[in-house]
């Protein structure tokens, strides 16, 4: 066997693949750089450039120029109107209230009973302290807040966006609205303007602005209106006024009565509460409406606690096609009267069981919560104008508002 042309062959395969895997690498080097360099421009005419005739450069096709920011709402002039309104609230409790309430706990009986001071164990009259936000109502030092914010305490001091420190009073406080109302000792502070929060729409853009976590002062963030009406059942109280806007602008513990604004920079709402199983944001949070809101807050102001609630005086079924059938009605849209309460401003005005409530104040009943929102909003004296189905015949009834029973 001859050994010469078989290394012959053998060396021109390893070669030959030396160089097929040369090719190769070089191939896919090239491809690499190509990809990376796509943006660098510094390709030849031909590939479809043009050139610059002073300078020789190819210059930038319209395909591959730099693109055009991306833009989309401006909130600046909003964000900053609005910061300028919030302040931080910090609250506590005097040592004497914490020494009050220890005296009221029965487990401190349980132990004098015993010879044994509670504070041993850890269980002392521990000062309960709290942060929130504010939002400034009137130039003369009206802040509206949440009433958890203050609910606890008999000492409150606000920080406003200026970094200024005031000692404020607890003007008054609605348990059933979540709402309160302090007072600085100021002059010339600024306002926003109110916005008509029954015509906010679901979709609008909102800004939340308040002092999360407490250092994290005069923070804003947007978001969207999700839903508006939101009776979450988180206000204790069988008198508990829910109406709630909700949206997906983020706050956290230390939003609580701070403001949602619109993207006008109007106030929309009190931020109050999310929707939370850690206790921060997971992307739900809720707004009294400014509607709701500054009308408690003017009672308040007038009137300190002893806020008075209007009412109709009428237990109402909601109407839908099924129940209109069985009714023999000819309507399916409304509330019907069941009862109709003694002494009741529905009763002196003349609404009888089995009238369908239609429209108040030219607002169509569909939900209970649409009567509940009219009247809610209302003050004691004012008058409305119910239209009712009776008898083959529609009604327009005025009612005079009557302090609840």
């Amino acid at each position: 066997m001859k050994l010469k042309p078989f290394f012959s062959l053998m060396l021109a395969g390893i070669f030959g693949g030396l160089i097929c895997f040369g090719a190769i690498q070089y191939s896919q080097h090239f491809n690499l750089l190509g990809h990376s360099s796509i943006f660098s421009l510094t390709a030849a005419p031909s590939s479809g450039q043009d050139f610059n005739s002073a300078t020789g450069v190819p210059s930038t096709p319209a395909s591959l120029s730099t693109p055009a920011p991306v833009t989309g709402p401006d909130f600046a002039n909003a964000a900053e109107a609005a910061q300028k309104v919030v302040v931080l609230i910090e609250a506590s409790e005097s040592e004497a209230t914490a020494q009050n309430r220890r005296r009221q706990d029965p487990f401190q009986d349980f132990f004098q009973r015993f010879g044994i001071n509670s504070d041993g164990f850890g269980y002392g009259p521990q000062i309960r302290k709290g942060a929130g936000s504010g939002v400034i109502i009137s130039s003369d030092g009206y802040i509206l807040t949440n009433n958890h914010v203050v609910d606890f305490a008999d000492e409150v001091n606000i920080i406003t966006f200026d970094n200024k420190k005031y000692k404020a009073v607890i003007v008054g406080r609605d348990p059933s609205t979540d709402l309160a109302v302090v007072k600085i000792d100021a002059k010339n502070l600024p306002t926003l303007e109110y916005a008509d929060s029954d015509k906010a729409r679901v979709g609008e853009w909102v800004l939340a602005v308040g002092n999360p976590f407490e250092y994290l002062t005069s923070t804003v963030t947007a978001g969207i209106i999700s839903a508006k009406g939101r009776d979450l059942d988180i206000i204790p109280g069988k008198k508990a006024i829910e109406e709630f806007i909700q949206t997906d602008a983020a706050i956290n513990p230390g939003n609580s009565g701070g403001a949602l604004v619109d993207a006008n920079g109007r106030l929309l709402g009190i931020n109050t509460a999310i929707a939370s199983e850690t206790g921060s944001y997971t992307g739900y949070s809720f707004a009294i409406p400014a509607n709701l809101a500054v009308g408690i807050a003017n009672d308040i102001i007038k009137n300190g606690n002893d806020i008075e609630r209007t009412s109709l005086g009428v237990t109402v079924l909601v109407l839908d096609e099924e129940f209109a059938a069985e009714q023999k009605l000819p309507i399916n849209e409304g509330l019907l009267v069941d009862e109709v309460s003694e002494s009741s401003s529905a009763q002196y005005a003349g609404i009888l069981p089995h009238d369908v409530l239609v429209e108040i104040d030219g607002k169509k009943l569909k939900t209970f919560n649409d009567l509940k929102e009219k009247i809610d909003l209302a003050k004691v004296g004012d008058s409305v104008t119910v239209k009712v189905y009776r008898n083959g015949k529609y009604l327009d009834i005025p009612v005079r508002l009557k302090k609840g029973l």
